[in-house]
C-alpha cells in the first residue's frame, strides 16, 4: 500500500510563490503518472499538472507559464512550483498517482490534501 504525503500548503499574498511536496512510500511513482489536482468548495476537483513518463507534461490552461511540476531522480517526490499566485489559484492541492504496484495491477492514490490560500 502506497501512501502519499503533501506538504508546502500555506497563505501567501498574491504575486508570491508556494512549493509543494508529496512523497510517497513504498517504491514510489516508479514508471507510473503523478500529477497535482485542486478543488474549491463547491467545484469539481480540477487538474492542475500532470507528470507521465516518456509524455508531455500536461497544465491547466489557467497556470501554464506559472507552475511547474518536477519529479526528484529517485522518483519518490513530486513537487509543484507555483509561481505569481493570484487568489483564483486559493484551493485544497491533492497529490494524485497511478502507480504500479507489486500485485502487477495499476492503482489509484490520493494525498490528503494541503491549502493554499492566495489572498492580500
Amino acid at each position: 500500500q502506497v501512501q502519499l504525503v503533501e506538504s508546502g500548503g500555506g497563505s501567501v499574498q498574491p504575486g508570491q510563490s508556494l512549493r509543494l511536496a508529496c512523497s510517497a512510500s513504498g517504491s514510489g511513482f516508479g514508471v507510473g503518472t503523478a500529477a497535482w489536482y485542486r478543488q474549491v468548495p463547491g467545484k469539481e476537483r480540477e487538474s492542475v499538472a500532470v507528470l507521465t513518463p516518456a509524455a508531455p507534461i500536461k497544465y491547466a490552461g489557467s497556470v501554464k507559464g506559472r507552475f511547474t511540476i518536477s519529479m526528484d531522480a529517485a522518483k519518490t517526490t513530486v513537487y509543484l512550483q507555483m509561481d505569481a499566485l493570484q487568489p483564483d489559484d486559493t484551493g485544497t492541492y491533492y497529490c494524485y498517482g497511478y502507480l504500479y504496484g507489486d500485485d502487477y495491477r495499476w492503482h489509484t492514490y490520493w494525498g490528503q490534501g494541503t491549502q493554499v490560500t492566495v489572498s492580500s
